[in-house]
C-alpha cells in the first residue's frame, strides 16, 4: 500500500485540527478574558522502510546512514496562551477583571476547585459572593444582600460591604492563585482553569506585591485575540491542506496506474 496515503491523512487531519482552532479563537474575539489557543504538532515516529516492505531491498549498511520513513503528523498538544488581553472600564460595578497573572479560586457545582480569571461576579440568594455561573469564590465571602447593600473590592483584593446609614465593613479578602506553567491548565469554559500535572500546583500571592497583579473592579479584560495573526494562521493551515490533498490525490494517481499496468 503506498504509504503517502496515509502520511497525507494525518497532514489533513492536523490541519483540520488547526482551522477549529482558529475558528474558535475569530468566534471569541469579542468574550472578555478569552485565552487564545493553538495547535502544536509533532511529527509521528520513523520506521526502517524495508522492515515495513518486506519486499523493499536496501543496500547493506543502509539503516546505519540513517535510512528511515517517517509516518506523518499529529497534535501533540493545545495550548493556550496567557498574554494579557487589554482592561477596559465596564458600565457594571460587579464586574472584575484581573491585571496581571493570577487567577481565583472558587468551588464547582460537584465540590471541586477551579480557577477563575475574572469577569461578572453575583452574590447568590443565600449571600454568598460568587461568579455569574454560580461558582462561590474560595475562601467564602458573605454578604448582606439586603437592599440598599453595595460591595467594594479594592486593587489588593479587599471586599467592603456599604449599605446607607451604616459604617463600612470589610467582609473578606479575595486572594490570588498564580501558576509555574500556565498554557498547562485545562480550560473548562466560563474563564475557568483546572490544574494538571503539566501546570503544577497552584501559589498563593497577594495582590498589589511587588510584581503581582492587581483587580480592578468595574472593568473586563478583554480577549487577547489579535485578528490580524488569526486571519494569517488561517491562509497557514488552509495552503498545507491543500497541499496535504495534492499529495493524496498523487498517490491515488500512482496506485492507478499500477493497477492498470495489466491492461
Amino acid at each position: 500500500m503506498n504509504d503517502a496515503l496515509y502520511i497525507a491523512a494525518t497532514g489533513m487531519q492536523t490541519q483540520q485540527s488547526a482551522v477549529d482552532t482558529i475558528a474558535n479563537n475569530m468566534a471569541n474575539a469579542n468574550t472578555p478574558g478569552y485565552k487564545s489557543g493553538r495547535v502544536n504538532f509533532q511529527e509521528l515516529m520513523y520506521r526502517d522502510p524495508a522492515s515495513a516492505r518486506p519486499g523493499l531491498a536496501t543496500q547493506p549498511g543502509a539503516a546505519d546512514v540513517g535510512l528511515s520513513q517517517g509516518s506523518g503528523v499529529g497534535v501533540a498538544a493545545l495550548v493556550k496562551s496567557f498574554a494579557p488581553g487589554a482592561v477596559s472600564s465596564s458600565a457594571n460595578p460587579m464586574d472584575l477583571a484581573i491585571k496581571g497573572d493570577g487567577f481565583v479560586e472558587v468551588q464547582t457545582a460537584d465540590g471541586g476547585t477551579a480557577y477563575w480569571r475574572g469577569g461578572t461576579l453575583q452574590v447568590t440568594a443565600d449571600g454568598w459572593l460568587a461568579t455569574a455561573q454560580g461558582q462561590v469564590l474560595k475562601p467564602q465571602i458573605r454578604v448582606d444582600n439586603t437592599a440598599g447593600t453595595s460591595v467594594t473590592v479594592a486593587s489588593d483584593g479587599r471586599v467592603t460591604s456599604h449599605r446607607a446609614g451604616a459604617p463600612d465593613v470589610q467582609i473578606g479578602q479575595l486572594s490570588l492563585k498564580v501558576f509555574a506553567n500556565e498554557p498547562g491548565l485545562r480550560p473548562l469554559g466560563d474563564s475557568l482553569y483546572q490544574p494538571t500535572q503539566a501546570s503544577g500546583d497552584a501559589l498563593a500571592v497577594r495582590a498589589t506585591d511587588d510584581g503581582a497583579a492587581t483587580f480592578v473592579q468595574g472593568a473586563a479584560e478583554q480577549s487577547n485575540v489579535v485578528l490580524v495573526d488569526e486571519m494569517v494562521n488561517l491562509m497557514m493551515a488552509q495552503r498545507a491542506y491543500e497541499m496535504n490533498v495534492k499529495v493524496l490525490q498523487t498517490a491515488d494517481e500512482l496506485l492507478g496506474m499500477s493497477n492498470n499496468l495489466r491492461k
